[in-house]
């Protein structure tokens, strides 16, 4: 059995094909249910997001099984092959699985090291355990890929850096405050990446948020969502003695803020240390504030300074990653050729001591006059004969488990003695880790 993987993410095709190929997360059974249809799969399930749609599989023909799942995605979107062949990949047995332990640990993320994409995989499972279109195997490789990001994040620290301009502005403030708990921050700007740094700051302990925009009611709309306050732009520096952190993004043409008033702002906070984020282009705060003591200002140069600086790291951290996954590639192989190899052996003594027993009632039906000790005699011969055949096949389809051949040889006897499997089932006690 193989598990086998086709797909595109951001790396090898543009967004506007990405959202022609995407499924709707609310319409999973349909596609789900066609996949498990196609001849050659046995397991299915499928990983939709905005960078990557991936479809992950197990069957006997890996080769047949890419073919129909490449066939399904072109069809199922109405695509012209043509149009989509050039921007797929296709996987196999360990680069699958090496594959989706580096997606799962988020070391083929855009961001590496971005949370998002194991609860993408894990909904993706969900809906596939929900439909019925996964068993032993994917089951038990989903899991295994869970355990090898939970292994990426406790054992390195590829997510501990901030690599997005709106999260390198939380990371700085904690640095100057220590603790965000009961700080008070201000939006002048009720941008996306004004958005995207509130709800960091109140993952990160700020206790009230205040917004003002030049557009009153995008302002009042914004602090409702973050049950805060808004403040009309024109009074916004009224307030600024009242808050700890200042984000602005506002557009614009002239500094909106300056030394003097931000000397005004100091006196009435009797000093207390404030931290300026300008993330407008052209930038909103005079650069000379920063002169002023007690004030920490930061633009946008140098917040991406940070995440420049902070994606190094996690470039450093991902190779500890890729070792944690080559470890558990190997584990995992091991138990998914165990699953293949156990039962055939089974089978094949099972069909061996079949043809044994058939031959000896027949010998034994025509030598009525055997004594009981020459029938167990001759039960004994026929026993140290087929252990003896069967020696060397078991050895070698042993000695497959650990290497490239194991396939061929399981399908090469099943196929020679036209072995009836038991099941996988009887492998499922071969535990992964082992």
């Amino acid at each position: 059995m193989k598990i086998i993987v086709v797909g595109l993410s951001h790396k090898t095709t543009p967004v506007e094909i990405r959202e022609r190929v995407a499924f709707s997360p609310t319409a999973m059974e349909r596609p789900l249910r066609e996949l498990l249809a196609l001849p050659a799969i046995i397991e299915a399930m499928i990983v939709s997001t905005c960078n990557r749609v991936e479809l992950y599989a197990t069957t006997r023909q890996p080769e047949e099984g890419m073919l129909q799942l490449r066939r399904f995605l072109a069809q199922y979107h109405q695509l012209a092959p043509a149009e989509l062949e050039p921007h797929l990949y296709d996987l196999k047995g360990e680069e699958a699985i090496r594959h989706v332990f580096r997606v799962a640990a988020s070391l083929d993320s855009m961001v590496v090291g971005e949370p998002q994409i194991l609860g993408q995989i894990k909904t993706a499972y969900s809906y596939a355990t929900e439909y019925k279109t996964v068993g032993l195997i994917l089951n038990r490789f989903l899991h295994k890929a869970f355990s090898v990001a939970k292994r990426v994040r406790t054992e390195t620290e590829i997510a501990s850096n901030a690599v997005s301009v709106s999260f390198a502005a939380v990371e700085l403030a904690r640095k100057i405050f220590g603790s965000l708990e009961g700080k008070t921050v201000m939006l002048i700007g009720a941008g996306e990446m004004c958005e995207l740094a509130a709800r960091h700051f109140l993952n990160n302990g700020v206790s009230s948020i205040m917004v003002t925009n030049r557009t009153f009611e995008r302002a009042v709309k914004l602090a409702e969502e973050f049950s805060g306050r808004a403040v009309q732009f024109e009074d916004f520096p009224l307030h600024l003695h009242q808050v700890d952190i200042v984000l602005t993004s506002t557009g614009a043409p002239t500094f909106i803020l300056g030394p003097k008033k931000m000397e005004e702002v100091l006196r009435q906070r009797k000093n207390k240390p404030m931290f300026l984020i300008d993330i407008a282009v052209p930038r909103d705060i005079d650069p000379k504030v920063n002169d002023l003591s007690n004030i920490y200002l930061y633009d946008v140069d140098d917040l991406q300074e940070v995440v420049h600086s902070n994606l190094k790291e996690r470039q450093k951290e991902a190779k500890k990653a890729e070792a944690i996954v080559d470890q558990e590639i190997g584990q995992f192989h091991r138990w998914l050729e165990n699953l293949e190899v156990v039962p055939t052996i089974v089978a094949l003594r099972s069909r061996l001591e079949e043809i044994r027993r058939g031959e000896l009632e027949k010998t034994f039906a025509s030598w009525r006059d055997l004594e009981e000790k020459e029938r167990r005699a001759v039960e004994a011969m026929s026993a140290a004969i087929i252990n003896k055949v069967l020696h060397h096949p078991i050895t070698v389809l042993k000695r497959g488990q650990n290497g490239t051949e194991s396939d061929g040889y399981v399908d090469a006897v099943r196929t020679l003695f036209d072995l009836q499997m038991p099941g996988a089932d009887q492998a499922d006690h071969l535990d992964p880790t082992e």
